[in-house]
């Protein structure tokens, strides 16, 4: 984590370097977030969601007086939600120490909850305009937006059962490494000082790589387990709030 703030402050202090140019300008944002789980798995069904947080730096390059390609390095923290499952014997996690519970195996109605944490890249086209071209309030638009994530920790609870429920587990090996997303967003900006503008809006990100790897599942109570290769994926909305300068 040292390394990565070391590499935050750095890239914070290019970004105000190259906005001397006036063509480029550099904020950070702490936004909250909602997210939520789906399934292409009519037996596998999100049904609760995550409160998160956004933090990050983020980088405007002009390539026109109101257009822009957007970048940044930020951190998605407790991205995830819960999936309920629906199949008589159920196995979603096969690397993870479950030996504080009598089995890894679960049956209908069993919850499991994902909370995951990125690191995020993304990338995305800003248009904006205003009353005036020295108007102080201006609105914007970004779409689309691509975001390319890295797992950095992921936990998970399961819950729902007499005797297995189990909290905090390490499930770092159940999740895909890598996410990718796309999205849009819409917002305000306020001219607070000179140099200084708020930033505010709705970001809706959309994954559509999938979070969790190959489960095992049996429609038999005492059937035998199958690998039930189902997609899951996280939508999120965040509220962005940042500071530019």
């Amino acid at each position: 984590m040292k390394k990565i703030a070391l590499f935050l402050f750095f890239l914070s202090f290019l970004l105000a370097e190259a906005e001397a140019q006036k063509k480029v300008r550099f904020g950070v944002q702490a936004s909250p977030s909602w997210s939520w789980l789906r399934t292409n798995e009519r037996k596998l069904e999100g049904v609760s969601s995550n409160w998160g947080v956004k933090l990050g730096v983020l980088g405007e390059f002009y390539f026109a007086d109101n257009y822009a390609i957007t970048t940044g390095l930020g951190f998605g923290f407790n991205q995830g939600g819960s999936l309920q499952n629906g199949y008589a014997r159920y196995k979603p996690w096969d690397e993870s120490d479950l030996s504080e519970i009598p089995s890894d195996t679960f049956g209908i109605d069993t919850k499991i909850h994902y909370r995951v944490n990125y690191v995020e890249i993304p990338i995305s086209l800003k248009m904006r305009g205003g009353s005036s071209e020295d108007a102080r309030i201006k609105f914007y638009a970004e779409a689309p937006i691509f975001t390319l994530g890295f797992v950095s920790k992921a936990t998970g609870d399961i819950r729902g059962t007499n005797t297995q429920n189990l909290e905090d587990i390490a499930i770092r090996d159940e999740v895909s490494g890598l996410s990718l997303s796309w999205g849009f967003g819409a917002g305000i900006e306020y001219e607070i000082a000179t140099n200084a503008t708020l930033v505010t809006g709705l970001v809706f990100q959309k994954q559509f790589t999938d979070l969790t790897r190959t489960e095992l599942v049996s429609n038999e109570p005492m059937g035998e387990l199958t690998k039930k290769d189902s997609k899951a994926t996280f939508g999120n909305i965040a509220l962005r709030i940042a500071v530019f300068f």
